[in-house]
């Protein structure tokens, strides 16, 4: 490729970013035409393609990318201080095609219409709906617990392997796609991160990789959690880039499993993020919920939070601001904070269905 052909690759970044802006002011179209649209036949061949290896196409898809730039570096490494408008060229040529191939295999779907609004439902909610809302499935998570452990100060231990977990996690949408049609997941493709260690140590819990469109979760993390992140990372999967949505998806098809393991794991995540949003709110009234909570759920609780401490390192705050620069670039106004928007979305889900 000559210089006037990077040139003109590297200034097409401009009027696509504006174009892609453009179209997110049309959610219903974006909706039609896109996430209804081409996208599910775009993710289908992608997971046709890839969701057959056992292993992650994508984490080796980074990986070659990043020993390609060392390279890069490595043979061109004098040529970069002595023309630096040629590196520049070249690195504005790999932003537009990732930015363009990005927004065509995923990207698109920040756009959307929230699925609220898929499901005609309220995101709006009170304190004292709040605070109804964490009461109740306060006791729903004691109950599951009390079914699961006879030993009221023991935490609740998940007894499947990682695979299991995932399989499992094809059965809740199975089961949640009866509820609502939109949640039917077909081909799948879910699989552990080859950098789940790499992952912990950023604070993350899983991802989708948008090139190949396989749902990479972080399987170091306690089972506890696994179902409802397997089932957030899918919900991406499905089309649902924002990460309240996809939040909401993994809440709510992990509790569509009948396995009461599964719908502890469901009602107790989904209670820390009310217990977390009750707590800025109202320290008292958090108190209060919690001192009712059976002393197993808050040992399970304390697992995680002993989980997550002993991986704690200077680089996570870097990693964890990147990704909030990330979201808020991708139409995520709250940036990281969108994961505790599900508060809203559980509360508005719950009282359209009484």
């Amino acid at each position: 490729m000559n210089q006037k052909q990077k040139t003109w690759l590297s200034v097409s970044l401009v009027p696509q970013i504006l174009l892609v802006k453009l179209l997110g002011t049309q959610p219903e179209w974006i909706e039609k035409y896109y996430s209804e649209g081409i996208y599910p036949y775009i993710a289908g061949f992608l997971r046709l393609l890839f969701g057959w290896i056992p292993f992650s196409m994508g984490d080796i898809f980074y990986t070659l990318l990043v020993f390609g730039a060392l390279r890069y570096i490595y043979l061109h490494g004098k040529g970069i201080w002595k023309r630096p408008k040629h590196f520049l060229l070249d690195i504005g040529c790999v932003l537009s095609v990732a930015y363009f191939i990005f927004h065509i295999l995923w990207g698109m779907n920040y756009y959307r219409l929230p699925i609220n609004e898929k499901l005609n439902f309220e995101v709006e909610y009170t304190k004292e709906d709040l605070l109804n809302f964490t009461f109740k499935i306060a006791e729903t998570t004691n109950r599951l617990h009390m079914q699961l452990e006879s030993d009221s100060l023991k935490a609740v231990q998940i007894p499947y392997t990682t695979q299991e977990i995932y399989d499992k996690t094809l059965e809740s949408y199975k089961s949640a796609s009866k509820v609502f049609p939109l949640f039917e997941y077909q081909r799948p493709s879910l699989k552990s991160s080859l950098y789940s260690l790499p992952l912990t140590y950023m604070g993350y819990g899983g991802y989708l990789n948008p090139f190949t469109n396989e749902a990479q979760v972080n399987n170091m993390i306690p089972a506890v959690r696994l179902p409802s992140i397997s089932g957030h990372e899918v919900g991406h999967q499905i089309g649902y880039s924002s990460e309240d949505s996809t939040n909401f998806i993994g809440l709510f098809v992990t509790s569509a499993n009948p396995d009461p393991y599964f719908q502890y794991a469901a009602h107790s995540h989904g209670l820390a993020y009310c217990l977390s949003d009750l707590r800025r709110r109202d320290e008292n009234a958090f108190q209060t919920v919690f001192e009712k909570l059976r002393p197993g759920v808050k040992e399970n609780y304390a697992e995680l939070n002993r989980f997550w401490r002993q991986y704690e390192n200077p680089t996570e705050p870097v990693f964890k601001a990147m990704f909030n620069a990330f979201l808020k670039a991708n139409n995520q106004e709250r940036g990281i904070q969108s994961y505790n928007a599900v508060v809203g979305l559980l509360i508005g889900f719950d009282k359209a269905s009484q």
